[in-house]
């Protein structure tokens, strides 16, 4: 009896195994590369179209999507420059930035004309118009330098500011292209009976 009972249960076992192989083999296998998922959308058949017929499907659209839309979307999105070359970019600019000149000429005449009234109030217009020429001097060039300081600062800013926007809009454009190669691949496999998200 005992041996009886364990046929019975190798062969309830052995049954069961096979039934679970059958009805693997009936369901048929998901396409080990995906065009539909190499984009990022999922495709179903609607009317039980095999996965080799789904996957040729897939593949024949990818390729009319990619012919008429003129975009390879297995191509990486595009890079910006490297932020080495953004910093070299942004120093050149400030280099080449617009330099303030004549503060210390300018400087050195009002501190005369304001040292020349002293001096004339004191009894000695020349000596003070020397005096006030030298501190003007000293004041012009200090503003000139801090003007020319700010300059550099703008300039490598807008540079910065320009390649900031440059990039955002590069990448705005890879999606802008992504998003007509997914609707242009979702319309051809909407025409052959599969449902695309």
């Amino acid at each position: 009896m005992r041996v009886n009972l364990l046929s019975k249960a190798a062969s309830a076992i052995v049954l069961l195994v096979s039934s679970a192989s059958l009805a693997h083999a009936q369901q048929p296998a998901a396409p080990a590369w995906s065009p539909a998922q190499n984009i990022g959308m999922f495709a179903f058949p609607k009317n039980g179209q095999s996965a080799d017929q789904q996957l040729k499907d897939e593949s024949e659209c990818y390729g009319m999507a990619k012919q008429r839309t003129g975009i390879d979307a297995q191509a990486p999105p595009p890079k910006g420059l490297s932020e080495e070359e953004k910093k070299l970019a942004q120093q050149q600019a400030a280099e080449n930035a617009p330099k303030a000149q004549g503060g210390r000429a300018r400087g050195a005449a009002r501190g005369a004309a304001g040292g020349a009234a002293v001096g004339a109030i004191a009894g000695d217009a020349g000596k003070g118009a020397a005096a006030g020429a030298v501190a003007g001097t000293m004041r012009g060039g200090m503003a000139q330098r801090s003007a020319n300081a700010e300059s550099k600062q703008q300039a490598a800013a807008q540079t910065a500011a320009a390649q900031k926007k440059a990039e955002e809009e590069m990448l705005r454009n890879h999606q802008e292209g992504m998003d007509t190669f997914q609707r242009a691949f979702a319309a051809c496999m909407d025409a052959r009976n599969y449902s695309v998200k």
